[in-house]
């Protein structure tokens, strides 16, 4: 019997776009040492841009040896958890370095979570120190005793701010009061740790002990294939393979003279390994946003041309009908790369109108750094596919109820992946770990994808039921327990309903209480004190009963299927 084993032939290697290598090299650096490369290299040229600020790449490795010292002081030693709750920054990208320099583990959170979900969090990976946003500082700061760290640093990110822009939040006018209440706020706390202080010593002693390849360097946070969000441990050599998967992917890229546009939140894998690694892995300039706006993408344009953008499609369409309507310019970028959701083809299409560049998909999972496999950088590429697997990189498809058993040629099945990208495990999860990672370093992703004869994969549909909104993965569970907590709902399903742009919606169906009635906005604010906005349901049936299974089990296929008849 035929059977689709693509690693054993590497059919899809005839696509890679010219001097794009089949394998990368032995990875031997740490991401500290990556990032004193790029100082040595390109110290004088700028590193970051943050609303107009400029910081170079031999100030940027000031601020990383200083803030590691600072970290010392209060306590960081090597294989130490640090919490990281910061949108995008310039503290966030030197707090991220400092601490992989003292071979601590950075873990990421949302700064938008609520108080329950950063609990939860902090419960599972007990951090000891935390680096957080000071708009969120008393969030943390209120944790019970056995939860909360026990050092808190306050960021205040408008310190990255030009001179004249601080100035402008502090004059006494309503709409600067208003500007500066989104972007900072004074902790409860009487005399909290400050970002300043910390950074403000002496340098890194050079005899600190450095961490190894192998040490992990992040846990990331994610619902994984099934059920709630768990820590994916990363090691500096997962994370590093990837930036250079990455740069191996782009032949084209110029050392030194790139401008990528941090519009992706660092703290989800996808910006992560694009901006915080790939993009400083080359001596590119970051332009960072806080969060995505087309006024200041434009405003930044002006100044900075973007050359090459990572984001997801409902941006790229955001960012293509202003480029119609004459508000920004967006020739200079030559590469774009989509991940975290299907891109349309009308998308693509809109975009390299607008550019004249190219605009390519890619997938991957948390639990493979992430990025896997992407469209080729040239004429190879094709829309409607993931592309092809990276540099050492290979793919299996098997039967997903035996996962040790390959699926016939073309027949669709559920995509393994195996090369150094690959995750270590969940934190502190050994039967998931079991459940995911297979003998011979194959990760199950969970998604059922048929391969075409010359190896490029399109993905058909999920095993794991997690919802993709706006780039972000959403555990149906958590959001059904979150409803079964309202006292009038007596059960709830939730499932993902089609966007017309190709995107998905968090859609529940609830079975209220005998008696009871509900207002659906109502139940959606219930849920907002307890969900980050993107969680909460964008749509509310109500309805008599949920289909389930022989043995009880909600069958989410038959609720989505009744919801898109009454959508």
């Amino acid at each position: 019997m035929a059977t689709s084993n693509p690693h054993e032939s590497k059919v899809w290697l005839a696509a890679y776009a010219p001097g794009v290598p089949a394998e990368i090299d032995e990875v031997v650096e740490t991401l500290p040492d990556m990032i004193e490369a790029s100082v040595k290299t390109h110290g004088k040229a700028p590193a970051l841009e943050f609303f107009g600020a400029v910081t170079s790449y031999r100030d940027l490795g000031e601020q990383i040896e200083r803030a590691a010292e600072g970290l010392c002081r209060l306590g960081v030693a090597k294989g130490d958890r640090v919490a990281l709750i910061l949108p995008n920054c310039p503290q966030h990208v030197v707090a991220f370095y400092a601490v992989l320099r003292l071979g601590a583990i950075v873990v990421e959170h949302n700064p938008l979570y609520t108080p329950r979900e950063l609990r939860h969090q902090f419960e599972d990976h007990e951090a000891k120190f935390a680096i957080v946003w000071d708009k969120v500082y008393d969030v943390v700061d209120d944790f019970p005793q056995d939860v909360r760290p026990e050092q808190i640093v306050a960021v205040d990110m408008t310190e990255a701010f030009p001179w004249s822009k601080r100035v402008a939040l502090r004059l006494p006018v309503a709409k600067a009061r208003e500007a500066r209440a989104k972007l900072t706020a004074k902790p409860r706390a009487k005399h909290p740790v400050s970002w300043d202080s910390l950074v403000g010593g002496r340098r890194l002693p050079r005899r600190t002990p450095r961490p190894s390849v192998d040490d992990i360097a992040l846990l990331q946070y994610t619902s994984g294939t099934t059920g709630s969000p768990k820590g994916a441990i990363l090691t500096h050599g997962n994370l590093r393979a990837n930036a250079m998967q990455g740069r191996a992917w782009v032949p084209g890229l110029r050392e030194g003279e790139e401008t990528f546009y941090g519009v992706l939140p660092l703290f989800h894998a996808y910006g992560m390994t694009l901006c915080l690694t790939f993009a400083m892995s080359i001596g590119a300039r970051l332009v960072l946003f806080p969060t995505f706006d087309v006024s200041l993408v434009s405003e930044a344009a002006k100044k900075s041309p973007p050359t090459f953008l990572p984001a997801v499609p409902p941006i790229y369409d955001q960012l293509s009908r202003a480029s119609a309507q004459g508000s920004i310019d967006l020739t200079s970028v030559r590469f774009a790369i989509s991940g975290a959701m299907s891109l349309p083809v009308a998308t693509v299409e809109r975009w390299e109108e607008a550019t004249g560049g190219l605009l390519v998909e890619g997938y991957g999972m948390t639990e493979t750094s992430p990025v896997a496999l992407g469209n080729p950088i040239g004429p190879s590429r094709r829309p409607g596919t993931v592309g092809v697997p990276f540099p050492s990189t290979e793919i299996r498809v098997v039967d997903p109820d035996d996962p040790s058993v390959d699926v016939e040629a073309g027949e669709p099945g559920e995509l393994l992946i195996r090369g150094p990208q690959v995750f270590q495990g969940y934190w502190r999860r050994p039967g998931e770990s079991a459940d995911s990672l297979l003998e011979g370093g194959w990760v199950r992703s969970g998604d059922i994808v048929t391969v075409a004869p010359d190896g490029f994969v399109t993905i058909v549909d999920r095993l794991k039921e997690l919802i993709i909104t706006g780039g972000f993965n959403v555990s149906p569970t958590e959001v059904e327990e979150t409803l079964q907590q309202h006292p009038d709902v007596a059960d709830a399903a939730v499932v993902a309903l089609p966007r017309r742009d190709g995107g998905e919606i968090v859609a529940a169906a609830v079975v209220l209480r005998p008696g009871a009635t509900i207002d659906v906005n109502t139940l959606r604010d219930f849920c907002r004190t307890r969900l980050a906005a993107y969680k909460v349901p964008k749509r509310v049936f109500v309805v008599e009963d949920l289909p389930r299974s022989l043995i009880g089990k909600v069958l989410r296929r038959e609720v989505r299927s009744r919801l898109l008849g009454e959508a």
